[in-house]
């Protein structure tokens, strides 16, 4: 889905968007270039799995509730809808929920962070790919964004906070992103026109990831589209509200 076309749907809030369910593709029937929708989203109402939220965690995310998180970042366009569902009450729409994400760049890098061995770039005056939502009568957030880099041990990933309307913690997470030959991510990093330069040489992929090696059931995400027009990643995360 192009940029202006996901703003467009959005209107004034984030309010029109249906329910996603898990989805698949044959590679084989369609152009790659035209689509891409592997995985799927939780859709048997099962718990997502809690993760860790480090080492990169926002630092203040009250300050940055926007639904274009770009910044000053480059690198192919995702559009990210996320549905929080309320795993006490057969996984109905959790209204309210306030929903932090936050990601690396095309290079691998975090904002908020830097100057250190874990992260030598200096980001830490900046607060890109970073920010925070309140889900809408549907359960539902979206977020304008760039398809994530990658960086040593870790495959392609987005850390997610969810929190209830009066700001308790209800889970930290992560989504995993489809793998295999045709996959969003192989594409996105050969494309070296939009800036992804290292490839997959080195790549760890989420079943030796130290985060998702004991399984990514409940985090997997669903993404469709195309380098040239944008990628949309879809996914449902069920809290124990």
């Amino acid at each position: 889905m192009k940029r202006k076309e996901f703003i467009r749907k959005l209107g004034v809030g984030v309010t029109a968007f249906p329910l996603f369910t898990a989805c698949s593709s044959d590679d084989d029937l369609m152009p790659i270039d035209e689509l891409v929708n592997e995985g799927g989203t939780n859709a048997d109402c099962l718990t997502t799995a809690s993760e860790t939220a480090g080492p990169f965690p926002i630092k203040d995310p009250a300050s940055l509730e926007r639904m274009n998180i770009i910044g000053d970042r480059t690198g192919v366009d995702l559009d990210i809808e996320i549905a929080i569902l309320n795993g006490n009450e057969s996984c109905t729409p959790l209204v309210g929920a306030i929903v932090d994400i936050w990601h690396c760049d095309k290079d691998g890098y975090y904002s908020e962070y830097g100057g250190t061995q874990m992260q030598q770039v200096d980001y830490s005056n900046k607060h890109f790919l970073r920010g925070r939502q309140v889900a809408d009568a549907n359960g539902k957030v979206a977020f304008t964004s760039i398809f994530p880099g990658w960086y040593q041990s870790r495959a392609t990933h987005i850390h997610v906070h969810v929190f209830d309307d009066n700001g308790n913690s209800l889970l930290v997470t992560q989504i995993a992103f489809p793998e295999g030959a045709s996959s969003a991510v192989v594409q996105v990093n050969a494309a070296s026109e939009y800036g992804y330069s290292k490839g997959m040489n080195g790549y760890t992929y989420n079943a030796k990831d130290n985060v998702f090696s004991d399984g990514v059931i409940t985090e997997m995400c669903s993404i469709s589209g195309s380098i040239s027009a944008g990628f949309s990643l879809t996914h449902n995360i069920v809290v124990p509200a």
